[in-house]
Order: C-alpha cells, then sequence, then structure tokens
C-alpha cells in the first residue's frame, strides 16, 4: 500500500496497479480514491504510464510485456515472494523438478510458476500428490506459495516425501513468517473461544486459512469480515470468548473497528495472544526510494505486522 501511495505523491495521478496490490478490499478502495487504476493485464496500461506491480510477484514475461509498452514499472513484490522465485531459478538451474505447493490460479503461484515453467510442477494440497509425476525422483524439490496453511502444506510435503523419498527441502522456509505467526496464535487461542473472527477480504489465501485453523483447533465456528459491520449479531448468541486477528495486510483501523463493536456488545475484557515478536524490515523498491530521494519526498520503509490476536 504504501508504494502505491508513494508513487502517487511521487508521479501524481494515475499510477496503474497490475492486479490488486494486496488481497484487501478496503486498501484496494482507498488507494483507488487516491488516483490508483486497478487493471488485470499489463495491455491494459497506456503507454509509457506507470505500473506497479502486486506484493504476490509477476512472472519474466510480465516485465518483458511492460518493457515493451515502454511502462514505468514498479515492482512490489513482496521479498518473502522474491526469495522463492529466486530459489525456482536456482533449482531450474540445477535441473530439478519443482513440485509448487500452492493454489492454481493464485497469482503468486503464476508469478512463481513463470519463473521455470517447463521446471515447475503445481501440487494443490494433499489430494493433489497422486497426480505428480516426475523425471527423476532422486532430483525432486518442493517450494510453496507463501499464504498457505503450514499444517496442510507440511501435510502435503509428507505425502510427497512418501512417493519420493529423496525430495529436498528449500533451504528455509517459504511460508510468509506474518501468516505463520498468526496461525501460531490462532491455534493458541482456538482450544479457549466459541467464536473466531478474522478480519479480511474473501480473496485473501492467508485470512481464508485463519478461518480453517481456528475451526480445526478447536474453536466452535469463525467467520471472516472486511468490516466491522459485517459481523452479524446473531453470531455473538451463546457466546462466552470471541477470538479477533486478522489477515497480513489488513490495516489495524479495521481490527479496532472490531474490537470496538464487540466491546459495545459486551466483550470489553481484551488479553493478547503474541506468537511471536516480529523484526523485519522492508523497503520501498529500490526504483521509487531512488526517485524519492531525487525529489526530496520524505518516506518511511519500515513495514511492520502484528504476530498476535485478543481474546474477549
Amino acid at each position: 500500500m504504501v508504494t502505491v501511495e508513494k508513487a502517487l505523491e511521487l508521479y501524481g495521478a494515475p499510477v496503474y496497479v497490475r492486479k490488486q496490490i494486496v488481497h484487501n478490499k478496503h486498501v484496494v478502495a482507498v488507494l483507488e480514491r487516491r488516483g490508483a487504476v486497478f487493471v488485470e493485464e499489463t495491455d491494459e496500461v497506456p503507454e509509457g504510464a506507470t505500473v506497479v506491480f502486486s506484493a504476490h510477484g509477476v512472472a519474466p514475461v510480465v516485465h518483458e510485456e511492460a518493457q515493451a509498452r515502454s511502462l514505468k514499472a514498479i515492482d512490489a513484490t513482496c521479498p518473502l515472494v522474491t526469495k522463492v522465485h529466486r530459489e525456482a531459478q536456482r533449482f531450474a538451474g540445477d535441473d530439478f523438478d519443482i513440485l509448487l505447493i500452492g493454489h492454481e490460479g493464485h497469482e503468486e503461484v503464476i508469478g512463481t510458476a513463470g519463473e521455470a515453467p517447463e521446471h515447475i510442477t503445481l501440487v494443490d494440497g494433499p489430494d493433489d500428490v497422486e497426480n505428480v509425476q516426475v523425471r527423476d525422483p532422486d532430483k525432486v524439490v518442493w517450494l510453496s506459495q507463501t499464504t498457505l496453511s503450514v499444517d496442510e502444506t507440511m501435510e502435503t510435503v509428507r505425502r510427497l516425501r512418501e512417493r519420493f523419498p529423496h525430495l529436498q527441502d528449500p533451504p528455509s522456509d517459504d511460508i510468509c513468517y506474518a501468516t505463520q505467526n498468526r496461525q501460531l496464535a490462532v491455534r493458541q487461542m482456538a482450544p479457549k473461544i466459541d467464536l473466531m473472527l478474522v478480519v479480511g477480504s474473501r480473496n485473501s489465501s492467508n485470512s481464508v486459512r485463519l478461518v480453517e485453523v481456528a475451526v480445526e483447533n478447536g474453536a466452535k465456528t469463525g467467520y471472516l469480515v472486511d468490516y466491522a459491520d459485517e459481523i452479524d449479531d446473531a453470531w455473538l448468541e451463546g457466546v462466552t470468548t470471541v477470538g479477533v486477528t486478522s489477515g497480513a495486510s489488513v490495516p489495524e483501523i479495521l481490527v479496532n473497528d472490531v474490537l470496538a463493536y464487540l466491546a459495545e456488545h459486551g466483550y470489553g475484557d481484551v488479553e493478547p495472544v503474541i506468537a511471536a515478536q516480529e523484526s523485519l524490515l522492508f523497503a520501498l523498491p529500490a526504483d521509487l526510494r531512488k526517485d524519492l530521494k531525487a525529489r526530496g519526498i520524505a518516506y518511511d520503509s519500515k513495514v511492520k505486522s502484528d504476530a498476535g490476536a485478543s481474546l474477549r
């Protein structure tokens, strides 16, 4: 979101954004009001205009398309996704078959697969393992979409390893630290709660996973909401304890609105559940930083996410 805001400040409206910068309805609406134009494909951007690539990453062919149209491209790919892209490039260079665990059609999966399409096979969950075919079972490695359920991913890996005992692991964990930490916090609180409210959009993979993790680990029920006014009062009937968390890209103000709603309905006592203290800081894209500096425009490149959740 900060990347698009600074691009608008620096270059002026309109700034085009290929796909949603993050999968959150509120963030997209705010940026549209400020002059961002969201498009599905690069050829929808006028020649010579400024385009921002979303945090989910794009395939190399998209960069080529932007160059062919003389676009000023700002790559806002999450560094954790970039890491997976580089791993795909490296293992493909070593002629491995790469089993990419992820959801078919997800933007991040399309971008990663585009790095080495001849080497990458999508594995869409544990039930898809039996369909996997490789050239050499001794040269197989797995990578994953960064916003998956940790438990489901590990179950998929377990089944893959049953078929391919020499399956190699990526050099470091692929699943986003913010996604993992939220899932861990939800697992800790789920046995204690009657209802889990996850603030996030329905097209956000990591938000949807949080509802599933809550129910799988003991919460009686769970719902996904973009805004506090989407909460149905009937959900609170007979409920003693409510858990609240959010997707990785959700603005804090939306979570606070949900907490305020719950306080008004008799859930005023708050117990924070912190799974981890996060200290990673991400910088704005290099080209954008360079142009901001040249114009003397101040910016804060720090990105911080809450690793916990709340009980009420």
